[in-house]
């Protein structure tokens, strides 16, 4: 499947979904509308004890993006209201930022299950 998971600023649950995502075999990416400088680093800390490949994640706009040929568009739940965007589902996810490593956890398992949902 090809999966674009999008947000507002593109450093934590969005890349976490990127790089989960391409992991289960899917084509994946991920941008926002405000994007960060840089990934969070407890975002990268928790896929790594995964040993999920974290190569290539940073943040980009969404202007960089080609919008057409995902099978699925994907909030992460940041309140993203792009008319130009086909938000297939919203995700409803807090945002882990700032937060303790233990939240960013949860929200990596919520990710995981959410993706599992959508491949079976």
């Amino acid at each position: 499947m090809r999966l674009l998971f999008v947000c507002v600023g593109n450093t934590c649950r969005s890349q976490m979904a990127e790089a989960l995502a391409r992991h289960m075999g899917h084509h994946s990416a991920s941008a926002g509308t405000k994007p960060g400088s840089s990934v969070a680093e407890n975002s990268l800390a928790v896929l790594s004890e995964i040993d999920v490949d974290t190569n290539g994640l940073k943040p980009k706009p969404i202007e960089e993006i080609e919008l057409d040929g995902w099978d699925m568009i994907i909030s992460m739940g940041c309140g993203v209201h792009c008319p130009m965007l086909p938000i297939a589902e919203d995700w409803g996810l807090d945002d882990p930022f700032g937060g303790s490593i233990e939240l960013y956890r949860q929200t990596r398992d919520t990710i995981l299950e959410n993706l599992e949902r959508l491949s079976a």
